[in-house]
């Protein structure tokens, strides 16, 4: 029994399917709002999807209500796929977007890699984003790995540094192993996200993420709307930590240690103060704004 239905495709140019998943792999939200984003100014129109109800817990990830004329209604997880093609883009883009999923993680990467071959998808490659020590005022460190040697030379000409993570994983993990036993290349993307901002949208991650995707597909995607986003993001955070005391220090100290100098790396010898108080004024502060902006 299949649990994914799409619609009939038209014959694809070198298509690449790349996606993300909302969740543990998606920390500041920059995969997912980087594949949200390439639907929306591609654009992309959605092809068919999975049925959630075979792959979530829902008591673990909740369906939603909302408001729309005074009338309620249910949004449930979402595993949208969508077309993107462009004769002047030198291959067709399949974007899936989607919630991690809690069940039969086996049965969804089988869907996934049939409808990946049935379409004629010749590379997957998929997004992701960890937490780590990468404070916000610098460039977005971009790690990667990839199990077609001719994908990874592309991603090392990129600056993008190899992945050594080992430990749990996700689905993104269970996706790339099975597309290696099914002889698709793949790679995939991790944008580091500042640990200090855990849960706030993060559109300089997602930049990040979408500069080195757009440059080692050779798609010449205009950015400069996110661009713009991630500009402003960066702001906002700025006068954040200019307002906080503990957070300046915080910002400062961690600068230091990234970039390894003299006296960074003797203070390295100790560990960071803790960021308990630091993440909780800097996400009301931008919380605020935020509201304050609606």
């Amino acid at each position: 029994m299949t649990h994914l239905s799409t619609e009939m495709l038209p014959d694809l140019r070198d298509p690449v399917l790349v996606a993300a998943f909302s969740g543990w792999n998606d920390a500041g939200e920059a995969a997912s709002a980087a594949a949200r984003w390439l639907v929306r100014h591609l654009p992309a129109r959605r092809i068919g999807g999975l049925d959630a109800e075979e792959f979530h817990s829902f008591t673990d990830t909740r369906p939603t209500v909302r408001l729309v004329n005074d009338e309620r209604r249910i949004s449930w997880p979402a595993h949208d796929l969508y077309l993107a093609e462009r004769a002047d883009r030198p291959r067709d883009l399949l974007l899936l977007v989607a919630r991690e999923p809690e069940l039969r993680w086996r049965t969804y990467c089988e869907h996934m890699l049939s409808f990946a071959r049935d379409a004629g998808t010749t590379t997957l490659v998929s997004l992701g984003a960890l937490l780590a020590d990468a404070p916000h005022s610098r460039p977005v460190p971009v790690s990667g790995f990839a199990t077609d040697t001719d994908w990874w030379t592309r991603l090392e000409a990129e600056g993008i540094s190899p992945s050594n993570y080992q430990g749990p994983t996700g689905i993104v993990g269970m996706i790339h192993d099975f597309a290696r036993a099914g002889d698709l290349p793949s790679f995939s993307l991790w944008a580091s996200v500042p640990h200090y901002l855990p849960t706030t949208a993060n559109p300089k991650a997602a930049l990040a993420l979408l500069r080195r995707l757009n440059a080692v597909l050779g798609l010449s995607i205009d950015l400069k709307r996110l661009e713009s986003a991630a500009a402003y993001f960066e702001r906002q955070v700025n006068d954040a930590v200019s307002r906080d005391r503990r957070a300046t220090g915080y910002l400062r100290e961690l600068e230091r240690r990234t970039e390894g100098s003299e006296e960074g790396s003797a203070a390295a010898s100790g560990p960071l103060p803790s960021a308990d108080e630091v993440i909780r004024d800097l996400e009301d502060f931008l919380r605020g704004r935020s509201e304050g902006d609606g």
